[in-house]
């Protein structure tokens, strides 16, 4: 009796168990998709609240020719803030687009990360500078400025790694399934409806698969409704996403425009170019593989394997000698 009672509790764990697995991976996928979704609508309205604001403020500076204060408004300090930004020059303008490649929208980031290569190498040299002069051991002041100088280095090159390494991580996401959405704005195009609108219907369809492609056409349809030009919304998204694919789109567009050609055979072109490029490199990555291979193989394969071939024949040979 008191086995049986155990069996069925094992029993009853067991299928508990598998209840409760079932259970998220069929929920799971389901919340993740609607916060995808919702971070994406977020984004989307977000981005257009503050071109109608742009647009509105535009509107009201022409009506207006007198101010009514020297208070600055919120909107007016971030302009004041993009104005010193802008005196950094070239340094501060490469911050800004780097921002923008990486996904960061926050107006004060470039300065942030300005700030962060200034004072992470700093901070870095003065802690190793303090752990060093404290230590047990005497170093000496050739070293020690070695290792300082070495350590700030490290820290000054820190940001600048991280925030590229993001930057690259998320132009592969887009060019892996930029041609899959030229193909969807191309059936769309074909079938009558306008650009903006098929931009902004792609936009939604692959924000389940690609959030990030999904949130930059997102962004750019919002652009190309708000403002007056497209062919600004268009450099803005290819200045924004920093990739060949987005570059490669932009141009095109711009230009089908410009000489009245055909958009669904820009977009053809355009799409069977980028699936050749990215054939081309996963080739590329296919070709690399073997070098990249040839080191572990010679420190952890080759070694193992001399061991399984020679030892058994250095054994038997030992055994026939202690026989004779």
């Amino acid at each position: 009796m008191f086995s049986e009672e155990i069996d069925r509790l094992l029993i009853l764990i067991v299928a508990s168990l598998g209840a409760m697995v079932t259970f998220i991976a069929i929920v799971l996928p389901l919340l993740n998709r609607t916060e995808k979704r919702e971070h994406y609508s977020n984004v989307i309205e977000k981005k257009r609240k503050i071109l109608f604001d742009q647009a509105k403020e535009q509107l009201y500076n022409k009506k207006s020719s007198k101010k009514q204060d020297n208070t600055l408004s919120t909107r007016e300090s971030l302009a004041f803030f993009f104005k010193i930004q802008e005196r950094f020059g070239a340094l501060g303008e490469k911050a800004r687009d780097q921002m923008l490649q990486a996904g960061i929208r926050d107006p004060k980031a470039p300065m942030k990360y300005l700030i962060a290569r200034a004072a992470i190498p700093i901070g870095l040299m003065l802690f190793s500078w303090v752990v060093l002069a404290n230590g047990e051991k005497k170093i000496e002041p050739f070293w020690m400025m070695v290792v300082v100088g070495g350590v700030g280095l490290a820290g000054f090159f820190l940001p600048r790694i991280l925030l590229k390494n993001h930057i690259v991580k998320r132009q592969q996401d887009i060019n892996l399934t930029f041609p899959d959405a030229l193909d969807m704005m191309l059936i769309c195009v074909q079938g009558g409806i306008g650009l903006e609108q098929t931009i902004h219907r792609v936009g939604d369809e692959i924000s389940e698969h690609s959030p990030i492609l999904a949130e930059e056409l997102g962004i750019l349809s919002a652009e190309m409704g708000m403002l007056n030009d497209r062919r600004r919304a268009l450099q803005d998204f290819a200045r924004r996403v920093g990739s060949g694919a987005a570059k490669s789109f932009a141009t095109a567009m711009i230009q089908a425009e410009q000489y009245g050609t055909s958009i669904s055979s820009a977009m053809r072109v355009i799409s069977d170019e980028l699936r050749d490029m990215r054939m081309a490199e996963a080739e590329r990555k296919a070709a690399s593989l073997p070098p990249k291979l040839t080191v572990p193989m010679i420190l952890f394969f080759l070694p193992a394997l001399f061991i399984v071939i020679l030892v058994p024949a250095f054994l038997a040979a030992q055994s026939a000698g202690v026989g004779e």
